[in-house]
């Protein structure tokens, strides 16, 4: 009886162990909430972020900002699924691509990391409770740590040539 009891109780720890495990598992799916275009505040018209839903494991975006009415900084971003950890791929402005690390992710919140990159190390996107999502950067440059916040606000999508 005593095995019988024992045996039970390692199959109980380990099905707590894979479920528990299985919660704990971060998703691109969870995700969801960047999707959609979000304009920059405090910014030129034309200057933001779209996110395209999660497909095939793999969510794109792409960043702009606009100052007198050019184009003065670009940004095609990827976050992906490999190997089972979540990553956000970026591309600056015709830069050599960056990959950062998921390091956390929460309800409404995601961090990645990568502390061997020049600036930034740290990528967070956040979403408020008023609807706003805000991206967080933050780093070293010449062993003086800065942060930039950029703060977005939903905004309608719309094609190529201006319209719905």
């Amino acid at each position: 009886m005593c095995k019988l009891t024992a045996r039970w109780a390692s199959v109980v720890v380990l099905a707590g162990m894979l479920l528990s495990s299985k919660a704990m598992a971060n998703d691109v799916d969870d995700l969801h909430w960047m999707s959609g275009c979000w304009a920059l505040d405090r910014q030129e018209h034309g200057s933001g972020e779209n996110w395209m839903q999660l497909a095939g494991g793999l969510m794109l975006g792409v960043s702009r900002v606009v100052s007198n009415g050019e184009t003065v900084a670009f940004e095609y971003l990827r976050i992906v699924t490999d190997d089972g950890s979540i990553a956000l791929i970026a591309s600056p402005s015709g830069q050599s691509t960056t990959r950062f690390e998921l390091v956390s992710m929460r309800e409404h919140e995601v961090v990645f990391e990568n502390t061997n990159h020049d600036f930034p190390q740290r990528i967070r996107y956040r979403l408020e409770g008023n609807g706003r999502l805000i991206a967080d950067i933050f780093g070293n440059i010449n062993g003086v740590a800065r942060t930039t916040s950029l703060p977005m606000t939903r905004t309608e999508c719309v094609n190529s040539i201006g319209e719905n």
